[in-house]
């Protein structure tokens, strides 16, 4: 009898069947807007402006040339997932993140290796928290490298990387693109109210150790549970014994040319306003630069490249593939007519019911509206005076909210980070739904006894 996650369709099916429901939508729901203004560089939405307007539904033809169109609009974000696997491609061939890591790993001593997998839970964590999102791919391919030394796969390379920094992002209480947003909008201090934000982010990141260190010992002791067989581990797992590694000389140059262009990528981000394409161009120098240093002939470095490109296709041809999502709710104008809808039927609801309904809600259009700060500046300004019709506090329609973003994109096949990064562990969506699944579930539950709790103290 197949287990319940054995039933999971591939990725490209998945995405290919919300391409059709979606494109259905467009003839069931009727077509409307909210009217926009212009404040601080930000398109934000009117409240009380939703009017309908004459429907636009997709026809065949116009839904498979969405296809191309979503490609078109995720052009930077696919080519940082190129940029990216090239800078590790070429680094691997230099043997320094192997040797890196089989030295952390001698170090740390195995048996040590449930203690290595906290701990890097929560550093990656912590990169969500205080760095962002997207602006993490460059650590993502380290994970699996590591994990697969301490006798992981790559479901655990992932877990340990990609779900903590998405966990950190989602939840962190400094986080300007939902939570910085909403405070500006509902005329909030920045940040305020963090401490209980803090206490969730801190409990979400607990249980995912706990949930990767878990998965850790089931696949030890019994590896056919792996969720990562038949993955491709080609030069990304250790190659000799953990008492053979040791760091030359020419390993540090090429992990210091590394952390030199994390450090300008750092810099640029925050200082500098830099994103992806300027992330992507960092990403090649250092290829250059580390081919240099590794002293690989041009037909070498060449053919690692290309090689590099292939392993990370897939992922890069996902990210294209799930954005036409976003460029049919564009052409469709459906998406503001569900967002005014869900806030509507939050009315009529009991006031604790409705703070997790609303999150419900948020989770829902997330699918709809990826962007985190898209969707905050198209749904807070109708949230928020819904929320003190009903009794809400603004803080506490925010958390409802932050809530409702941040945990749905653990499992968001339209959030193009996401595929990005999973694609930097070679995992494919549908491999990750049946790794994360329960993890999403618990962290929900618990933010919705931590929002009925908002609710009940009068969050402010």
């Amino acid at each position: 009898m197949k287990r319940w996650y054995e039933h999971i369709p591939h990725a490209v099916v998945i995405i290919f069947f919300i391409i059709v429901f979606v494109t259905l939508l467009t003839y069931l729901i009727p077509a409307g807007e909210f009217k926009r203004m212009l404040i601080d560089g930000r398109n934000r939405v009117i409240p009380n402006s939703y009017k309908t307007i004459p429907n636009t539904p997709i026809g065949f033809l116009d839904m498979f040339k969405a296809i191309p169109l979503g490609f078109k609009a995720a052009a930077e974000v696919i080519f940082v997932v190129l940029s990216g696997g090239i800078m590790f491609g070429i680094m691997e061939r230099t043997k320094a993140i192997e040797n890196a890591v089989g030295t952390f790993v001698k170090t740390l001593g195995h048996e040590k290796k449930y203690l290595a997998v906290v701990i890097i839970t929560f550093i990656y964590g912590a990169l969500g928290i205080f760095v962002g999102y997207e602006h993490n791919i460059a650590m993502v391919p380290i994970a699996a490298v590591v994990a697969l030394a301490l006798g992981g796969d790559l479901l655990l390379a992932s877990g340990i990387s990609v779900g903590a920094i998405t966990v950190g992002f989602g939840l962190s209480p400094i986080n300007p693109y939902t939570v910085g947003i909403g405070h500006k909008i509902a005329e909030l201090p920045l940040f305020s109210g963090a401490l209980l934000r803090s206490i969730l982010c801190l409990s979400a990141l607990s249980f995912l150790a706990y949930y990767n260190v878990r998965y850790l010992k089931k696949i030890t002791k019994n590896p056919e549970k792996s969720l990562g067989k038949g993955l491709n581990i080609d030069g990304i797992s250790l190659s000799k014994p953990i008492k053979e590694y040791k760091i030359s000389a020419n390993n540090w140059l090429v992990i210091s040319g590394f952390l030199m262009g994390l450090a300008a990528i750092l810099y640029g981000v925050f200082n500098l306003s830099w994103y992806l394409n300027e992330i992507s161009a960092v990403f090649l120098m250092v290829a250059i630069a580390v081919g240099i240093i590794g002293k690989m002939n041009t037909t070498n470095f060449s053919e690692t490249l290309l090689k590099s490109v292939a392993y990370v296709a897939p992922g890069a041809f996902m990210v294209g593939f799930a954005t036409t999502i976003k460029v049919l709710l564009e052409m469709g104008h459906i998406s503001d007519t569900i967002s005014f809808h869900l806030a509507e039927l939050l009315k009529d609801l009991p006031l604790h019911v409705s703070a997790v309904g609303m999150s419900i809600s948020q989770s829902f259009i997330n699918f709809f509206i990826p962007s985190g700060s898209g969707q905050a500046l198209a749904t807070l300004p109708v949230m928020i005076p819904t929320g003190e019709v009903i009794g809400l506090t603004n803080q506490t329609t925010i958390f409802a909210f932050q809530i409702g973003d941040g945990v749905s994109n653990l499992i968001n096949p339209t959030l193009g980070g996401l595929i990005a990064m999973l694609s930097m562990c070679r995992v494919s969506i549908d491999r990750w739904f049946r790794f994360i699944l329960p993890v999403t579930i618990t962290i929900f539950i618990f933010s919705a006894i931590t929002l009925v709790i908002a609710v009940l103290i009068g969050y402010n």
